[in-house]
């Protein structure tokens, strides 16, 4: 959401309310003692994200009185995934629970004031009285009830085939009270109330960065870092590559079957970034440098102002120097790079700006046309999934926004062109059959 936030005023003043709310993280916090909050009204009634000092900068779930701080012993650590965090307050007396599950407290005595309304005004997505500590990731599902102290079971339920806690609850809310609401966060009217009682909100702050993935449908972002060192933000959707190793970074979903298709902006370009495809998101061989295009099952295409421009990079060993080979053509700062992956046929076809590759330095053919590399099997690879990569050979900061079809690259609309199961908002048409990388998709092929 960034600097977006929601807004209201009430009528009435209450010390017995729920607070739901489905959240994405946007970022994760690099310092401790460093907020993002998700609900408040005034100084008394906080909930919201805390990098604490046992937290080790990652974020946790906390509430605030205006007094005291109580923050849980439990982490929100990935920034792929959908949590559903619950605020039950009884006269000020407060549980929480992450997934369904309750949470546990580094403190031991913890409560929440009455909830003025009618004095500050309700805010999503910031704190009320100054609009700082903004919540950056995504919001779905946001609901207050006014009145009623109301478990996880009336916001979500676990599915029976996965064990997995989805939205929609298994008990039905008879009246979300005076100023009760539910902001679904859709695509064309986040700040309108759906509950029944019409209380709606006011935009705040900035345009809202409305993705198209949701609780139901989760969309492959360029996930939580482990083994590499660069920096992820706007959702996992923006990699920089100011890393001190030759690394790679992958995507939070891999794929094993099917057809498939995402974006990346060059916004930034600097020698020897690597964008590709690798089958592992985890090398053995971490303590040391592994580019991306080192290993069999590896392939990549290069930046690279030196020479080499455009050529891909496959089994290259420790140096992408090593087995370099022309591919298509030379790519510039803000370029749009289309990759198509198929998986049934094992290949990977690579464009740029609506072109694709002849397979010998040029960019200049159609998709139908354009020559791919062939990869490895999927099945006979190391992990069986190819997943998304991006990483560099130490030639400076490089950014790469990528689209996996949620409609951005970084904060800006990506396009408007869907894949054939109308997934998607892309730069570029999808060529045919192929697909945007979410659960939906994938649950269709099975």
């Amino acid at each position: 959401m960034a600097s977006t936030y929601f807004k209201r005023t009430g009528t009435t003043t209450v010390n017995t309310y729920t607070f739901s709310a489905w959240i994405k993280l946007g970022t994760l916090n690099s310092a401790n003692n460093t907020y993002q909050v998700l609900f408040s009204s005034g100084n008394q009634n906080i909930l919201g994200l805390y990098g604490g000092p046992t937290t080790s900068g990652w974020n946790a779930l906390y509430h605030y009185n205006n007094i005291n701080l109580w923050w849980t012993n439990n982490l929100l650590r990935d920034t792929s995934a959908w949590y559903h965090v619950v605020a039950k307050v009884s006269s000020g007396t407060v549980t929480t629970y992450i997934n369904g599950v309750q949470t546990s407290y580094a403190t031991s005595t913890y409560s929440l004031g009455a909830l003025e309304t009618t004095t500050d005004k309700t805010c999503v997505g910031v704190y009320a009285p100054s609009t700082t500590s903004f919540f950056t990731g995504s919001m779905a599902n946001v609901e207050f009830v006014s009145g009623t102290a109301l478990g996880p079971e009336y916001f979500g339920s676990t599915d029976s085939n996965t064990g997995i806690w989805k939205p929609g609850g298994s008990s039905a809310i008879s009246d979300y009270g005076a100023d009760g609401f539910k902001l679904k966060m859709d695509t064309t009217s986040p700040q309108n109330d759906t509950s029944g009682k019409g209380n709606n909100f006011t935009l705040g702050g900035g345009t809202p960065t409305l993705l198209q993935g949701s609780p139901s449908n989760v969309w492959a972002n360029m996930a939580t870092p482990t083994w590499y060192d660069g920096t992820i933000a706007n959702g996992g959707n923006t990699v920089s590559t100011n890393q001190s190793n030759y690394r790679y970074q992958t995507s939070s979903i891999g794929v094993s079957k099917g057809k498939w298709y995402w974006e990346v902006k060059l916004s930034t370009a600097a020698d020897y970034a690597l964008m590709g495809i690798t089958c592992d998101p985890n090398p053995t061989n971490t303590t040391s440098n592994w580019i991306l295009g080192s290993g069999a099952s590896d392939y990549s295409v290069v930046y690279n102002t030196a020479g080499g421009n455009g050529n891909k990079y496959n089994n290259a060993g420790t140096s992408p120097t090593n087995t370099p080979g022309a591919f298509m053509g030379g790519f510039a700062a803000g370029n749009i790079i289309m990759f198509a992956l198929d998986c049934d046929n094992n290949t990977l076809k690579i464009g740029t700006n609506n072109s694709w590759s002849n397979g010998s330095g040029s960019t200049n053919q159609t998709f139908s046309n354009t020559t791919p590399i062939s990869i490895t099997d999927p099945t006979a690879t190391n992990t069986g999934f190819y997943f998304a990569s991006v990483g560099d050979y130490g030639g400076g900061t490089s950014v790469l926004e990528f689209n996996f079809g949620e409609g951005f690259f970084a904060t800006t609309a990506a396009g408007t062109q869907a894949d054939d199961n109308g997934q998607g908002l892309f730069a570029y048409d999808v060529p045919a059959g192929y697909y945007a990388i979410n659960t939906k998709n994938l649950e269709a092929y099975g």
